[in-house]
């Protein structure tokens, strides 16, 4: 039994730095807004056309 207790109170102090890392990390750093562009080519907009088309 002591073994047990030992792994959960390992795994609530693990668990609970992590969370309190989150909770740091979202009070404490706050992020940059920048402008970002991604470039798609025209074959993916407007695909070749394939076989024949009849009007």
């Amino acid at each position: 039994m002591p073994t047990l207790f030992r792994f959960l109170v390992i795994c609530a102090v693990i668990g609970g730095s992590i969370y309190g890392a989150m909770w740091a990390l979202v009070l404490f750093v706050d992020p940059q807004p920048r402008e970002v562009t991604i470039r798609i080519p025209p074959e993916r907009i407007n695909p070749p056309v394939t076989g024949s088309l009849k009007p």
